[in-house]
């Protein structure tokens, strides 16, 4: 469990077999080790798994792949997840088994999930897709990368709204997200459940030195949000607050750290580089200070009420905190310029009584109200609901197959 996305499926699942049966149909590329298979019980009755090869990145063969994208409808981030087998082994399981809803975890998979199926739809959206993609595009200064990414995201605006539409509810994860896609998509079949944190998981267990200088950032490192957010910070905000604090150090936790990330941590030694490790919580400890410092992004970051379960004073900008019942100074501090982003640093890192009380005010608030088990029951009562009938499809047929009849798929 290495994106939070994964870490939200995880615990949701398993929060729902307690009262539910569940049965886990996933593409595998044959990287999850013996291990992780027979964990799968913690969370499914059944687990179906369907080979699937990806191109690696940065490989001949994924820029081929790219580059015949220019010629797709699909967007890159969902033709590579095309399944001809996926999409039979659903409608065969559909057919063959009692279900009471098919729930597509995420947008990528719904590329195989077909229109006709005998029990009810729901599509989770983790993320608003397509924001995520434009808002890449914006801050892209390279001309033909900024060229690509808005075609990809005109694409996955355009798959999105057609696969929010289709599906006989869409859950958000975020009133935010929930009230945006009804207004760009048109979607009236919508719920939203909050994000959750295993808070007895992340809890203080004060085994680590706190190093007061020393600044943390969590997440996958092969994820564009995660690696622009980098980016930016060690380019626009560390200079600043070295101005102010010159020991000031950062912490990147996190799998597949970036080439130049990785480069940056030989040459300054301020800049630690992780990549992945089995647990966080140990950094997060040592760390005098937790900074999200995205600019791109849609959903809601579970890695902010971790770090607000682990009684971390917060630095977030705006979009790093979307959709997320937090506010500015009562929970963490919100700062989205470089400028302001510096000064909310050194603010938690020299007013210690100020960081104490800010993350012990973040902290009580996920441990009152964002336990997993409210967001699951949450999501079983949407999933009642549309088992109960409540069907809204609205996408007509014709512009799907249009969507869908292309080159990469």
């Amino acid at each position: 469990m290495d994106k939070g996305g994964k870490i939200r499926t995880y615990h949701m699942l398993k929060e729902l077999k307690r009262d539910h049966q569940i049965t886990y149909l996933t593409l595998d590329d044959g990287t999850a080790d013996k291990e992780a298979r027979e964990r799968a019980a913690e969370y499914c009755h059944e687990l179906i798994c369907v080979p699937h090869q990806q191109r690696q990145k940065f490989t001949a063969g994924f820029y081929a792949e790219l580059a015949l994208n220019l010629i797709s409808n699909l967007p890159y981030a969902i033709a590579k997840y095309h399944s001809a087998e996926m999409r039979r082994r659903i409608q065969q399981l559909t057919r063959d088994n009692p279900y009471d809803v098919v729930v597509c975890d995420f947008l990528a998979p719904a590329v195989n999930v077909s229109r006709q199926l005998p029990c009810p739809t729901l599509l989770f959206q983790h993320n608003v897709e397509a924001m995520i993609w434009k808002r890449h595009s914006e801050v892209q200064a390279n001309t033909l990368k900024h060229a690509y990414l808005l075609g990809q995201w005109r694409k996955m605006q355009a798959f999105e709204g057609v696969m929010c539409r289709r599906f006989d509810r869409v859950i958000a994860v975020s009133r935010e997200d929930s009230e945006l896609m009804q207004r760009e998509y048109r979607v009236t079949a919508i719920d939203d459940v909050p994000t959750g944190v295993d808070t007895e998981f992340f809890r203080p267990r004060r085994a680590e030195r706190r190093e007061p200088r020393n600044l943390v950032f969590t997440g996958s490192m092969d994820w564009l949000p995660n690696e622009d957010a980098i980016s930016y910070f060690t380019t626009e905000i560390m200079p600043l607050i070295k101005n102010t604090l010159p020991d000031v150090t950062l912490t990147v936790v996190g799998r597949n750290p970036y080439p130049a990330l990785v480069e940056l941590s030989r040459r300054d030694p301020s800049i630690i580089v992780t990549g992945r490790v089995e647990d966080v919580r140990p950094y997060m400890e040592r760390a005098a200070a937790y900074v999200v410092p995205l600019r791109i992004g849609g959903g809601t970051r579970l890695k902010i009420f971790e770090a607000m379960a682990m009684e971390k004073p917060i630095v977030s900008t705006t979009v790093g905190a979307e959709g997320l019942p937090v506010q500015h100074e009562a929970e963490l501090l919100l700062a989205d310029t470089p400028e302001a982003f510096a000064a909310a640093v050194a603010r938690v890192l020299t007013d210690e009584e100020f960081a104490f009380h800010l993350g012990r005010r973040a902290a009580k608030v996920v441990r009152e109200q964002f336990g997993w088990n409210r967001v699951a029951q949450r999501f079983a009562e949407i999933c009642e609901h549309a088992r109960a009938g409540n069907l809204s499809r609205v996408a007509t047929p014709e512009v799907e197959t249009k969507l869908l009849q292309t080159p990469s798929a």
